[in-house]
């Protein structure tokens, strides 16, 4: 599976070292070029910089041919975005997107794009672990 990872983050680092050694063809995308240092030296993907919202960076890493696409930068706005652009306008088959607001999860859920919350998923589990 070709996969398209936005921000290079703890999260996106970690997710393409994971998605590589399953033998998935792997690029990263983010804006800060010292975001890049978080891979293993070892990363055999595309490490490029780039803007997720922008279509033309999209392009450039190769969207048109990407099997999945996961937005995992701090801002919610922009992993929103990105997704929507990938799932709208290059129909990624699969698209996912961390959204740290509980609400815009369940808001942007019932619009179609499959999301991910930290902030409520260890919230539950803490819930569960205090029970």
């Amino acid at each position: 599976m070709k996969v398209l990872i936005m921000g290079c983050g703890r999260v996106g680092a970690h997710l393409a070292t994971l998605l590589e050694a399953d033998g998935h063809e792997v690029t990263i995308l983010d804006v800060d070029p010292s975001g890049f240092l978080k891979l293993p030296h070892t990363f055999r993907g595309n490490a490029l910089l780039g803007d997720g919202t922008d279509e033309d960076s999209l392009r450039r890493a190769g969207i048109q041919e990407m099997d999945a696409f996961v937005a995992v930068t701090e801002a919610d706005n922009a992993n929103i975005m990105a997704a929507q652009i990938a799932k709208s306008v290059f129909n990624v088959p699969k698209v996912v997107c961390r959204v740290y607001d509980p609400a815009r999860e369940e808001i942007y859920r019932e619009l179609g794009l499959d999301t991910v919350c930290p902030t409520a998923l260890i919230a539950q589990s803490l819930r569960k672990r205090l029970s």
